[in-house]
């Protein structure tokens, strides 16, 4: 056997993702917001880099609203937040300060307002806290009665019983046969009011009255002091109406620019030359990078708005199906940077404000066998079947994929099932156990 040396020269090619390459992918599905963030941090390492931002105050998106689009769409006075008021914790330390206990039994107080909840339920059980507070069971139950007393009724109650046990109470509500409604609420979370008759030894329309009074009262007291509403977050992309139909710009409001100082440069000694040309040549890519994606993000938006005419037109009935392949073949880029932009931009549409995402959704067949309605559209039809339904006799998945299906979309029960659990839709059976429950019937 003979042993040899030799060399052997070959050409491939490869794609190499540089650190250049994984940021402009980054920045193909950066909001608004996070891109200003994101040129902020290049510019504070960068001394060529300028964040330029819109001029403040940002005026407000201008759309025409349609009746599906009011309270979902965006504008200044829904971002702008109101004044919360005192937060839970805040209002029950006053009302301690006002119970006049001694400086021991302020400390254990102390000690129960640590343990509580944001919904105004205790979170540990009341041995634990009063291991804690160096109180007996007795002192501890004492203190819990008087801190029980707080309003709104039902804060520092150990159970969903306990809370509207302290409510009905106070509203002189408390009946033995409401009590006894109160110690049976895992039958009443099953809608089963025969079943909680049986056991309270009372009739169906006695039943009705104690749940009528039972549905006024408030299973989460502590709610009451977080109910200011977030902001929701402005839009990337705005359609609006022009003389030539519809039309996408970029929500210039809330986006940042990239300026490169390139007079900055003229400072520096000869000696930082290398360093000077380096971190030029980033900032001008980074410019570059930016307008890049905002183009791509223009185009995208652009093709989701000739497609989906119908939906700004009339809404959700109108989606037509799209898919991400569509999208890309049409404006010429790759699937995969269709998916990056659409995935955390928001739109500001007629019918509301919506993830660019949710306007991608498959097709389904009509009954000529084509392809016709988006699965968007059929859920949204359901949604709308489901709500017009008597509540006496609502509709089984049966009948909504027969009338589904007389409309032109052939639906199988299982598909309405799918769906209708997307939509957290009870089955048919529990719609009715419901309506019993909220006196609909």
């Amino acid at each position: 056997m003979q042993l040899y040396t030799a060399q052997s020269f070959a050409q491939r090619q490869s794609l190499v993702v540089t650190a250049q390459l994984q940021q402009a992918i980054c920045l193909l599905q950066m909001p608004n917001a996070e891109l200003s963030s994101f040129i902020e941090a290049q510019a504070e390492e960068n001394p060529f880099v300028e964040l330029r931002l819109p001029p403040a105050p940002a005026p407000s998106v201008a759309l025409p609203r349609t009746a599906a689009a009011v309270g979902d769409d965006w504008d200044r006075i829904a971002g702008l937040a109101a004044d919360p008021g005192p937060s839970l914790y805040v209002h029950v330390g006053a009302e301690i300060a006002r119970l006049g206990l001694t400086p021991a039994e302020a400390a254990a107080a102390g000690v129960f307002l640590d343990a509580l909840e944001p919904w105004g339920w205790l979170g540990q059980p009341l041995d634990v806290l009063a291991l804690r507070a160096g109180l007996s069971e007795a002192e501890a139950e004492a203190l819990l009665a008087r801190l029980q007393g707080i309003e709104p009724r039902g804060l520092f109650a150990r159970s969903l019983a306990e809370c509207l046990r302290l409510q009905a109470e106070e509203q002189g509500l408390l009946t033995p046969l409401f009590s006894a409604v109160l110690g049976h609420l895992p039958l009443l979370a099953a809608a089963d009011l025969r079943g909680i008759c049986r056991a309270c030894g009372c009739g169906m329309e006695e039943l009705k009255l104690v749940l009528r009074q039972l549905r006024g009262l408030n299973p989460k007291p502590g709610a009451l002091f977080d109910a200011a509403p977030s902001p929701q977050r402005p839009p990337d992309l705005v359609v609006s109406r022009s003389a030539e139909g519809w039309r996408v710009d970029l929500n210039r409001s809330t986006l940042p620019s990239v300026v490169v100082r390139d007079d900055a440069a003229e400072g520096f000694a000869r000696r930082a030359a290398p360093y000077v040309g380096e971190r030029l040549s980033v900032a001008r890519w980074l410019a570059r990078a930016v307008e890049h994606r905002n183009q791509t993000t223009l185009k995208v938006g652009a093709e989701v708005v000739r497609r989906q005419k119908g939906f700004l037109d009339e809404g959700l009935s109108k989606m037509q199906p799209m898919t991400l392949r569509e999208v890309a073949d049409a404006i010429g880029v790759h699937e995969s940077t269709v998916s990056r932009v659409t995935s955390g931009l928001m739109i500001a549409t007629p019918q509301g404000t919506f993830p660019l995402k949710s306007f991608f959704t498959a097709a389904l067949a009509s009954r000529e066998g084509d392809t016709s309605g988006s699965a968007a559209a059929v859920r949204h039809r359901i949604q709308k079947l489901v709500q017009a339904e008597s509540p006496d006799d609502p509709l089984s998945d049966d009948a909504i994929a027969r009338i589904i299906s007389d409309e032109g979309v052939t639906l199988a029960r299982r598909t309405v099932a799918k769906y209708r659990e997307q939509l957290n839709i009870p089955s048919s059976v529990q719609r009715r156990r419901q309506a019993l429950v909220t006196g609909a019937l």
